[in-house]
């Protein structure tokens, strides 16, 4: 899935949100669904939501599973509505 610069941003803005105003459950911080997570060394951080889990890797690159077309519409906008109300 291509995703322009933007929203690459907001992946990771969102990514810093829910980890720094989520809740933390062993390592897992989770902020109105959407929960967040990394590997040991922070090369590799994970959102997921419902069905969605987008894996954002070093450098940029990212990749999007997701089994309903639905639950990635919504993640956006729920991702969007958590940057409008930060």
């Amino acid at each position: 899935m291509y995703l322009d610069r933007i929203k690459k941003q907001n992946l990771l803005q969102v990514f810093n949100l829910v980890t720094t105003k989520g809740s933390n459950t062993d390592g897992v911080y989770e902020l109105s669904g959407i929960r967040a997570s990394q590997d040991f060394d922070g090369y590799t951080c994970w959102l997921a939501y419902k069905d969605l889990t987008v894996t954002i890797m070093f450098h940029g690159s990212h990749d999007f599973d997701y089994q309903q077309k639905d639950t990635l519409e919504s993640f956006f906008k729920k991702v969007s509505n958590l940057l409008a109300d930060q």
